[in-house]
């Protein structure tokens, strides 16, 4: 299990993602259908906890304006500098760029 920690490419600051995903080390692919939990942080103090299904949906939630997203997360190769995308509703969308991975429950970087 890694956690990876993403930032929007167009505002750093902004809509920080953090996600736990099992990765294949050898591959550095997301491994497995399984579900992954995250967490964005949406304009400031509105964190929203998301599910990311086997598809590469993301779902943020009943209580969401904009529950269902989609990403290439799925696809990419899970290491430091990669980049993803996320495709909102509206038909727009924004890439982001993987900042740290690291081992759940291990300190190192």
């Amino acid at each position: 299990m890694m956690r990876v920690i993403a930032r929007w490419i167009d505002d750093p600051t902004e809509s920080p993602l953090v996600v736990d995903l099992l990765v294949d080390t050898t591959t550095l692919a997301v491994a497995g259908p399984s579900a992954a939990f995250g967490c964005i942080d949406l304009e400031g103090p509105n964190q929203r906890a998301f599910v990311l299904d086997s598809a590469g949906r993301v779902d943020l939630g009943p209580d969401a304006t904009d529950r269902y997203w989609n990403t290439d997360l799925r696809s990419t190769r899970i290491a430091h500098g990669e980049f993803f995308n996320m495709f909102w509703r509206d038909g727009d969308s924004g890439a982001y760029k993987i900042v740290k991975v690291s081992t759940l429950g291990s300190k190192a970087p």
